[in-house]
């Protein structure tokens, strides 16, 4: 590779939501706009995307906008174009696995958003696939760029909790029905036929934040619900929802650490952030969302006295104290992007693949096991 070079990029679903404004607009384009990605050795390689969807007109419309040369709504003369060297799929679900297939069978790197798949079959096959085809592969693990959760992980590594007893997340807001008041997501995440649900959606993100964090995940049990059964579509037509829209997990960690997660699009904020960790050890506690990040250590822990029968006057949020922003959190997904693309170009180091894309499907395909026979699940270790 020469001193400056250039990653042709593949962008399949780059017109929707999260494929147009976080890998596209924040990713993409942020790192072509900074003059590429530096390498180890001082060299930049700079990123050349093609956009690829089903709007001719809307791929055009969003190539002007941006300066982008390349567009089609072919994808296999996309895949036929060898100065293309990687391929990012953003598409629905139902659509992933033919499309990284034939990826796969062109010899390009992927990079997917997830799950991976429906099943956990098809996403393991994909990752034995990749590992066949000796094709580069990595799957968005967004969560672990968060400003928050970097800085959980800075308390972890310096041992501030001691022994890590527990954690207990609450992630949702209210998504509208659709009935006057736009719904904030698309009527396909409530159809369980178009890949839909809460937990397919959600799960394959706790496993990897659990196991990144705290320790594989080796059970579940999960109670799911449609708490809202009509919902009301893009063009304000009203639908049966199939798909589960909360779920109440319990995971159990390799290490004896318990997870608790809440996963709602029914319930109203009532914490700081969207989502919301708190993690209890033995020497302290810290409560993280997406970009902040509260600690308690022990030596500053009250002792509280239970009294249902005299007001607690205690400020026990004031007993809370804000980790500093020691540093500047980039986009994390424009972070990982940079790091895949260091991946490829220099075959840096890269553990979110395939392979721990299907650990995510993976629990959310017991998690919905154990949700409808209402008992505990453990999970397999998860080999190619």
């Amino acid at each position: 590779m020469s001193a400056e070079s250039t990653i042709g990029i593949i962008m399949n679903g780059a017109s929707g939501r999260m494929g147009y404004r976080q890998h596209l607009v924040r990713s993409i384009l942020a790192i072509r706009d900074q003059g590429g990605v530096e390498l180890s050795d001082g060299r930049r390689v700079q990123v050349r995307p093609m956009l690829v969807g089903r709007s001719a007109e809307k791929l055009r419309e969003i190539a002007q906008r941006h300066d982008i040369a390349d567009y089609t709504t072919n994808l296999d003369e996309a895949l036929a174009d060898e100065s293309f060297e990687v391929y990012a799929d953003f598409l629905v679900t139902k659509a992933r696995v033919p499309a990284i297939t034939k990826a796969i069978a062109a010899g390009k790197a992927i990079y997917t958003e997830k799950p991976t798949a429906e099943t956990f079959e098809d996403a393991l096959q994909l990752a034995r696939a990749a590992a066949e085809a000796g094709v580069k592969n990595g799957v968005v693990h967004d969560k672990l760029y968060l400003p928050g959760l970097r800085k959980l992980r800075r308390l972890i590594d310096a041992g501030f909790f001691g022994r890590i007893l527990s954690v207990r997340g609450e992630f949702g807001y209210w998504v509208f029905e659709g009935d006057g008041i736009p719904a904030q997501r698309p009527s396909w995440n409530y159809r369980a036929e178009d890949g839909g649900g809460i937990v397919v959606d959600m799960f394959p993100h706790w496993n990897y934040v659990l196991e990144n964090l705290f320790g594989r995940v080796e059970s579940v049990y999960a109670h799911t619900a449609t708490h809202i059964p009509t919902r009301y579509d893009e063009r304000g037509q009203a639908y049966q929802a199939t798909a589960d829209d909360a779920a109440y997990g319990i995971f159990e960690l390799a290490g004896g650490v318990v997870a608790e997660f809440n996963s709602s699009w029914d319930v109203r904020v009532n914490r700081d952030e969207l989502l919301e960790l708190q993690v209890d050890g033995t020497e302290g506690s810290a409560v993280v969302g997406l970009f902040g990040c509260k600690v308690q250590h022990r030596s500053a822990t009250p002792r509280p006295t239970w009294n249902p029968d005299v007001p607690d006057g205690h400020d026990y949020l004031a007993d809370w104290h804000e980790v500093p922003e020691n540093e500047v959190f980039e986009n994390g997904f424009k972070v990982q992007w940079e790091e895949f693309l260091r991946h490829v170009a220099e075959d840096a180091p890269n553990e979110y693949d395939f392979l721990s894309g299907a650990r995510g499907v993976l629990l959310a395909e017991k998690g919905l096991e154990s949700a409808r026979e209402g008992r505990r699940i453990e999970l397999p270790e998860v080999t190619v």
